[in-house]
This record gives structure tokens, sequence and C-alpha cells, in this order.
């Protein structure tokens, strides 16, 4: 049961606030010092994957308890056994750039994402033939297509950056095979994502039963999310007993920097708001998207990698770049842009279709 009124436009304006805060969301690491990777990753994602959704479903969710009593056990525990599967598409994420680079792991693993997080829900449904068979869905496609060409363009366009900015860039710890490998399952680990909150729907219904509005998607993040978070709590937990960096928690080990804790503490709960930020946006638009719903996904994936490219124009990332680079970045962020407005148009074509 889903009364709320349909409208793409507003829902395509809250996606877009949703991955602009997942484009910024990390903008605060750089200013940790003397934290190992593991001890700032468990600790944002303690805010954001378990002790946020949380809170926004007390904040939001009427009668919270009666919901959980009454919604279908079975969809609560599909929505967080696909939230840990999405959970370790992100350590696969993180231990790709490892091996290939930011730029190359994001075109892969986010372009995968976008177009099997976007197709395969409703092909599974048995609903895709016939939902693209509607008004306005040469434009959904359309979108599709040219988005997920944009995003390989804006892989190709942090490769010449990556490049040009360090000549040492195959030395290292760079392999190809084992970082293609490990974008692959993280593009693929992460669009399941989407099934989470599918297999999350029952529970959502339950909480529109009791006046829940647009806000009954937050009751499934309690389970999408916490999944994620305990796949990701393992593998950090498996770090720190690795390196034995669980002390860096409440005290910083010896370093040349100048940090305090409290500091450390603080940008880890932004960079878990900012996170949290954008399922939270994500699902305001994506109840307001009307017919063709599913593309909720690859809009907002095409927007994360258009606003995460903009951010990174903004704090002066690309400014040592050759004018090839910036060029192919400027035509990447138009064929986004482009994809952005042809998903719009899908979107709103369909939804007067519908009236």
């Amino acid at each position: 049961m889903n009364p709320i009124a349909s409208n793409p436009l507003l829902g395509v304006l809250l996606h877009g606030v949703g991955a602009f805060f997942a484009a910024t969301c990390y903008t605060p690491q750089k200013q940790v010092k003397r934290w190992s990777w593991q001890t700032y990753w468990l600790t944002q994602a303690a805010f954001c994957w378990f002790l946020l959704p949380i809170i926004g479903a007390l904040l939001t969710i009427p009668d919270l308890l009666a919901v959980l009593r009454e919604a279908p056990r079975r969809a609560m525990l599909n929505s967080f056994l696909l939230g840990a599967a999405y959970g370790i598409g992100g350590t696969a994420f993180g231990i790709s750039i490892r091996y290939i680079g930011f730029s190359l792991t994001y075109a892969v693993a986010v372009g995968l994402s976008s177009v099997l997080g976007t197709l395969i829900p409703p092909l599974v449904k048995g609903t895709l033939g016939g939902t693209l068979s509607k008004p306005g869905a040469g434009w959904i496609v359309a979108g599709i297509v040219v988005g997920t060409i944009g995003i390989a363009g804006a892989g190709f366009a942090g490769r010449l950056k990556e490049l040009d900015l360090t000549a040492s860039q195959a030395k290292g710890e760079f392999s190809l095979r084992k970082g293609l490998a490990l974008s692959l399952l993280a593009g693929v680990l992460s669009a399941v994502y989407g099934f989470a909150l599918e297999a999350g729907e029952p529970i959502a219904d339950v909480a529109s039963a009791h006046g829940a509005g647009v806000w009954r998607g937050n009751v499934v993040y309690i389970f999408s999310n916490t999944g994620a978070f305990l796949t990701t709590a393992i593998y950090c937990l498996w770090l720190h007993a690795r390196h034995k960096t669980l002390g860096e928690l409440v005290e910083l080990p010896a370093g040349p920097e100048e940090a305090r804790l409290s500091l450390n503490w603080a940008l880890a709960v932004v960079t878990g708001l900012f996170w949290y930020g954008q399922f939270f946006f994500y699902n305001l638009g994506h109840v307001r998207m009307g017919h063709y719903n599913f593309t909720s996904w690859a809009i907002h994936m095409i927007l994360l990698v258009l606003f995460s490219n903009i951010v990174g124009i903004a704090l002066r990332e690309w400014r040592a770049c050759r004018r090839l680079t910036h060029s192919t970045i400027a035509l990447a962020l138009l064929v986004l842009v482009g994809a952005v407005l042809l998903l719009t148009y899908g979107n709103y074509v369909g939804d007067l279709a519908t009236k």
C-alpha cells in the first residue's frame, strides 16, 4: 500500500540531494589524523549503517514497535541478508581502489551497479517487459544507456587524471587483474542493495498502514543497513585484531601529526550523517517516482558520479591535469546531465500516462 502522490520531478530533485550527500560524505576523511583506515571506517559505519537508521525510524515511523511486531519476519531476514551482501560489496570496492585506483573502480563498480540494480529487480518480478512497453519507456532505456556511457567516460577521465598527477601509478600495488575482479564483485553486490530495499517493501507497507506516509522506507533501513554494518564490522575488527589497532578508538597512537581524538570522532560522525543522508533522501525521492520507480537506483548512481566529480573540480583536484583530461571530464559530465534529463522526462511521460 502506497497512497503517496507521484511527482517524478520532485523525486529526481530529492534523489539529487541524496546523491550530493553521498558525493561529499568522505571529504571529512582527509582531516582525520593518526587513525588507521579500519578505525575510521568502523566508526563512521557504526553511525551511518547502525545507529542513524534506528534513530531515523524512531523519529519518523509512528508506532515503530507495533510495525516491527506486525511486519513479516521473512521480509526482515531477506532485507538483512541482502544488506549484508551489499556490505561485502562496499568492502570489495575499498580494496579494489588499492589495486586500480579510485576512478577505474568507480567506473566499473558504479556502472555495473547502476545497470544491474535498476533492471534486475523488475526482471526478477516478471514486470520488466510489460513496464518497458508503456509510454516513456524508450526515454528510460535511453537514459540508462547514456548514463552508463557517462559513468564509463567519467572513469576514463579519472584514469587520465591519475596518470597526469602521478607517473608511478603502475608501480606499487597496482594490479589490473585483482582490481577488476574486485570492482566487478563490488558492482554486483552493490546492486544487491536495491534487492534489499525491494525485499523490505512488506515492512514499509505495514509502516504505511500505521501512517508513516513518505517516511515509510525508513523502517527498512533498520534491516538492510544493519546487515551491511555486520559484514563491514567483521572485516574491520579482523583488521584491528591483525594490526592491533582497536585501541585507537580511545587513545591516538604516537605520530608526527598534531591530532585530537575528539576531532576524529566528530569527523567520523559527520561522515556517517552524510552517508545516511543519501539513504534518507533516496527514500523520499523513490516514493514519488511513480510508474517507473525502478529507475530510482540508476538516477541515484548517475547523480552520484556527476556530483562526486563536480565536488572534485570544486576542490581543485583536477587543476594540474592536461587539457585532454579537462575536456574528457567536461564531456562526461555533459553526458551524465543528459542521462538525468532523459530519465526525468521518461518518468514524467510515464506518470502523465497513468493519470
